[in-house]
């Protein structure tokens, strides 16, 4: 009860909860005990994984025996990523990689196909690449590139490996579609008739977090949808970590929280817990914070309501199909 109590005090006071102060904290309580399970031959797919918190998740995947496809823009980024997550691997586990562009619906499309192809049964996806922009910037599809980087071609590479995952799940119950988030999700409500931000004045951590609101949502929806499939869906946020990321698009706030800020790998954590446990695999649609389901709520007017998900994936499936025409 005593560790259940300093948990939800941590969390509701937002900076030491989220920051390195509050994993320092949990972990002397016990809550953030080493993850030793077996993953050996099981598939997971991490996107975002050539730097930060995806490179992390990646290699300590690998480290309890799971074969990893690392998912990157840049290939040469990707092999050095490639070869660190090699050499933390174990029990023979194979460590790939596969160039895909997020941002572009052809290169999604065409990397799905692969994917499948070199691996027909998928265990566990991890949608974690993201971007945050300072100016209001389009992809080669004219999507705003936020939205196109970290919702629009994740939903539509969830969508295409859905097949894999089935198989997966079929074999290895269950498999697990985890969509890494961000505690900024708080503090936007999501404008369907505005996803592309273009009726209102720029701001790319407004852009950035909404998009993170988004992803929570999606998981609300996967986890509807794929109900009885042997396919949980969960989303989590890593708590303030210091990446390149951060560091790159938030230079003021990396700079005034410094020491604070989390490791990539203990922000990475949850995502291992989420993809490996045996806890979380019975819950599904949860949003999760260092091992703990948390409120999807914190501000009025932030959250969403009854039926917005679903409004959301249809919107998103229209973007698709209009970019597509």
């Amino acid at each position: 009860m005593f560790s259940s109590a300093v948990d939800s005090l941590l969390d509701l006071t937002i900076a030491p909860g989220f920051s390195r102060v509050g994993w320092s904290a949990r972990r002397a309580l016990g809550q953030l005990e080493p993850v030793q399970v077996d993953l050996t031959g099981r598939n997971c797919v991490v996107t975002g994984a050539n730097s930060g918190i995806g490179l992390e998740a990646a290699s300590q995947l690998a480290a309890l025996g799971a074969n990893v496809v690392l998912v990157g823009r840049s290939l040469e980024r990707l092999e050095v990523a490639r070869t660190r997550v090699a050499d933390d691997a174990s029990g023979g586990a194979a460590v790939t990689t596969e160039v895909i562009d997020l941002a572009s619906l052809d290169s999604v499309r065409t990397g799905a196909s692969r994917l499948i192809a070199s691996n027909p049964e998928i265990d566990v996806l991890v949608n974690n690449a993201g971007v945050l922009l300072d100016s209001r910037q389009l992809s080669v599809d004219q999507i705003e590139l936020t939205l196109a980087t970290n919702v629009l071609g994740p939903f539509l590479l969830t969508e295409l490996l859905r097949p894999a995952l089935a198989a997966a799940a079929s074999l290895r119950p269950p498999a697990r579609i985890i969509n890494v988030s961000s505690g900024g999700m708080y503090s936007e409500a999501v404008k369907i008739d505005n996803l592309q931000y273009s009726d209102e004045k720029w701001s790319g951590s407004a852009a950035y977090a909404r998009t993170k609101r988004m992803q929570v949502m999606l998981t609300e929806y996967w986890a509807r949808q794929l109900a009885g499939q042997e396919i949980v869906v969960s989303s989590m946020h890593p708590g303030w970590a210091d990446t390149p990321g951060v560091e790159s698009s938030l230079p003021t706030f990396h700079k005034i929280v410094g020491k604070a800020l989390r490791t990539p790998a203990e922000g990475a954590d949850t995502i291992t817990w989420l993809a490996a446990a045996d806890a979380p695999a019975q819950i599904s649609g949860s949003f999760w914070h260092d091992r703990r389901q948390r409120p999807l709520n914190r501000r009025p007017g932030t959250g969403s309501t009854a039926g917005d998900d679903e409004l959301l994936a249809k919107a998103l499936s229209d973007l698709i199909a209009a970019a597509s025409a």
